[in-house]
């Protein structure tokens, strides 16, 4: 059996559910809405990014035994709660944005409609979920805006925790990364890796020389030498020496980039060395693989900055109630009111409006009710955003898997091609595009 999910939650969630199971609420029919009221960072657009995770974890959202045991003996619940929780499937629906989507403050990210009951105790694991994923998503999509038509490679595990190191690995394949050091996240979810040696290798042998000939018989010629253990020039000539002039690469860690690089290309091609390739690694983010546009670059490797969200760690989404039945059954929309946190009641239909392909609003139709929801007809200069992602507890598999990132990979690309000029840099401002609120 799978490792359950179920307490990858805040204790408030059983607390609520304990006691609208007392007092007759528990079973009301409920949509809550998870979304993020601004852009953190001052970032013009955002990635969604976890969805797919999180379907999974979704699967395996059981309570056993040990599950059940923790909660009775940490006093969390009473012995209703601790029977409904036992025999606890998701029945509802969830909706949502596809996974490489992007988008802005007030996108209806997900909609899941459940009872009270099955659908409050959702929100601490879609949240971690998504919040971290999202905000390396972001910033990766960034990177890769900055690096153009140059490869990029994910290597910050070693920066994170060992989970969220695969699935930041994730996040940064879906969109853009070409690679991830992470073996882990090469096995679960289909990313190509890749990775040589490092300074401890060369620090091993008696010489440098030794390093790279040892390297070279291990790996061939194709392989990319780390060049800057020692002193970078004599470092390039070594390594042209050992493994001639076909040697597919070498790597730079530190320095001055601009200038090593520049100074690199140049004695690489003095020595007869011109298709070798520079792959820089030190502590990049996006603005640095901007500052290297210019210069003869043809990799990056990032590690810190994007496992981290590039000083943005998380996206800053919450999980919120918008519309409930009452007592006699009627639907009502609900939302919070308080200063700078207020959220706006109502399911929500949304879709992206597009003037000659490029995005110029994200169009929020907000219904009173629960039936009359805006389609994609009513809205013909736009495309609809939200997928049906769980339907009446079914998971639908496309969006899981290895397939399914590679699914959210080729989306990202269709969807950031739609960005206004202005999008794409890398300052802090507005939204690229203002988010509409229309009555559906």
């Amino acid at each position: 059996m799978p490792a359950s999910s179920a307490l990858h939650t805040d204790r408030y969630e059983f607390t609520m559910l304990d006691a609208a199971l007392r007092d007759g609420t528990a079973q009301r029919r409920c949509v809550f809405e998870l979304f993020g009221r601004r852009l953190s960072g001052g970032r013009r657009f955002g990635v969604v990014a976890g969805t797919g995770r999180l379907l999974t974890l979704l699967r395996d959202y059981r309570f056993g035994d040990e599950e059940l045991r923790f909660l009775r003996d940490e006093k969390v619940v009473d012995a209703q709660a601790l029977a409904f929780l036992e025999n606890y499937r998701f029945t509802g629906s969830i909706s949502g944005y596809r996974e490489g989507e992007l988008y802005f403050p007030g996108s209806p990210i997900l909609t899941v409609e459940g009872t009270f009951a099955e659908a409050v105790i959702l929100e601490t694991l879609a949240l971690s979920v998504l919040n971290h994923d999202s905000a390396v998503a972001t910033a990766a999509s960034r990177m890769s805006i900055a690096a153009g038509d140059r490869p990029l490679a994910e290597m910050g595990s070693r920066r994170a925790g060992e989970e969220s190191a695969v699935a930041a690995a994730r996040a940064a394949f879906i969109a853009g990364f070409g690679a991830t050091s992470n073996l882990e996240a090469g096995k679960r979810w289909g990313i190509p890796t890749m990775g040589t040696a490092a300074h401890a290798w060369t620090l091993l042998h008696d010489t440098e020389e030794d390093a790279f000939r040892s390297q070279i018989e291990a790996l061939g010629t194709g392989t990319t030498l780390l060049i800057d253990t020692y002193d970078i020039r004599t470092g390039v000539e070594t390594a042209i020496r050992v493994a001639g002039t076909d040697l597919g690469g070498v790597r730079i860690d530190s320095g001055d980039l601009p200038t090593v690089a520049a100074d690199v290309r140049a004695r690489l091609d003095e020595l007869g060395a011109t298709s070798t390739r520079i792959t820089v690694t030190s502590d990049l983010d996006e603005f640095a693989i901007a500052a290297l546009a210019a210069s003869p670059v043809d990799s990056y490797g990032v590690g810190t900055s994007v496992v981290t969200g590039s000083g943005v760690p998380t996206a800053g989404m919450v999980y919120k109630l918008v519309a409930r039945q009452d007592a006699a059954g009627g639907w009502v929309s609900v939302a919070k009111a308080s200063t700078d946190k207020g959220s706006k009641g109502g399911r929500k239909a949304a879709f992206r409006t597009l003037e000659r392909g490029t995005a110029t609003s994200e169009l929020v139709a907000v219904s009173d009710g629960f039936e009359a929801v805006s389609t994609a007809a009513e809205h013909p200069d736009a495309r609809a955003l939200q997928v049906l992602l769980v339907d009446g507890g079914e998971i639908d598999a496309a969006y899981e898997g290895a397939d399914g990132v590679l699914a959210a990979r080729a989306h990202h690309e269709v969807a950031r091609e739609e960005l206004p000029v202005r999008a794409l840099a890398l300052s802090r401002s507005d939204p690229a595009i203002p988010t509409v609120y229309v009555d559906a």
